[in-house]
């Protein structure tokens, strides 16, 4: 396993994290994505770290809380052997105090996601979405607060808006306070959009990408094609309405390309489409999900190879899609294209 810095801190993770979504299997969403008890996540922590996967990633949100607990009780006696990231800020329930990012709010969250994990550190703590309702200096303050209590080790967000972590960058910067080093962000190859702003301001700002869903909700399993309909029994018949949305011709477009890939290397077409990802820049670590034994060994194999130039160059192509506004000018006009390289 290749480990990496996560953004600009000190801390290494593995370039495939495991995430714990399928852990407590509870309500229609999560429920879906699978049920696994702590004895069946116990025996996939195993596989993790046989592999080298050390981190693994939870929230307090994902099956109300049970995904945490049973991935306390997986780890329990070997906690020094992994790293938990978690995340906290989308609602647990209808009252006031329930949801988003407060001071009240975060160290309520903390000591409750401590306790469900049966530990008395959380690794990287995550939050999960932004919340205008809380000032960006008690936000940060907080964090500062947690860090330096030892409860929280580092901290980053998730799903956030550019402007809004470039401004909590700044607020801890101007005051002194710890500042954000991960973002968990949606990035696949059918679906780039982070590459337009928040990977040049990672780059930027030394925060490392950890990458949700990188098989596009399961889009990319090579189940699905031009001709090849969602088949029965998929997880995306209930819970499509919730994914990222993609084109259709995009992805047949993608997923031709993955084929052709996987014809020449004898991967297959998720290995591939994981393995893309880990090329790219501010990538730190790519989440890999898993409802069973069979899964997560099809998803290691995505490390220990990479992929040829010219591998790369197709599934860019195939992958690319203009960028919206003010972005478009610097792709179709070669005066704004010289100002500003790409990253990628």
């Amino acid at each position: 396993m290749d480990y990496r810095q996560l953004g600009a801190s000190g801390l290494r993770v593995p370039a495939l994290s495991f995430g714990t979504g399928t852990f407590g299997g509870k309500g229609p969403l999560f429920s879906a994505w699978g049920q696994s008890d702590a004895a069946e996540a116990r025996r996939l922590i195993d596989i993790c770290l046989d592999a080298g996967v050390t981190l693994f990633d939870t929230a307090d949100v994902y099956s109300n809380g049970a995904s945490e607990e049973v991935l306390g009780q997986a780890i329990r006696g070997r906690r020094d052997a992994v790293l938990i990231s978690t995340k906290t800020g989308l609602p647990m329930g209808d009252g006031p105090q329930d949801w988003g990012v407060s001071r009240a709010r975060l160290f309520r969250a903390v000591e409750d996601s401590l306790r469900r994990l049966g530990t008395d550190y959380i690794d990287l703590l995550q939050l999960h979405a932004f919340d205008a309702s809380t000032p960006v200096e008690e936000l940060m303050g907080t964090l500062d607060l947690l860090i330096t209590a030892g409860k929280v080790r580092y901290a980053g967000v998730s799903n956030y808006p550019g402007w809004q972590l470039m401004k909590a960058q700044a607020a801890a910067e101007r005051h002194g306070w710890q500042r954000l080093v991960a973002h968990q962000v949606y990035y696949s190859l059918i679906g780039r959009a982070y590459e337009a702003d928040l990977m040049p301001l990672a780059a930027d700002q030394g925060i490392g990408a950890l990458v949700w869903s990188p098989l596009g909700w399961g889009r990319l399993t090579g189940k699905i094609g031009r001709d090849r309909p969602i088949p029965e029994g998929s997880r995306l018949h209930e819970t499509e309405q919730f994914a990222p949305p993609v084109e259709a011709e995009l992805l047949y477009r993608v997923v031709d390309a993955l084929e052709w890939v996987a014809a020449e290397t004898g991967k297959s077409v998720p290995q591939i489409a994981i393995n893309w990802l880990l090329q790219r820049p501010t990538v730190s670590s790519v989440i890999i999900g898993a409802r069973n034994e069979a899964q997560l060994r099809q998803n290691l194999g995505a490390v220990g190879w990479s992929l040829t130039s010219e591998q790369i160059t197709a599934l860019d192509a195939a992958s690319d899609v203009l960028p919206p506004y003010p972005h478009t000018p610097y792709r179709q006009q070669e005066g704004f294209a010289r100002l500003n390289p790409p990253l990628v």
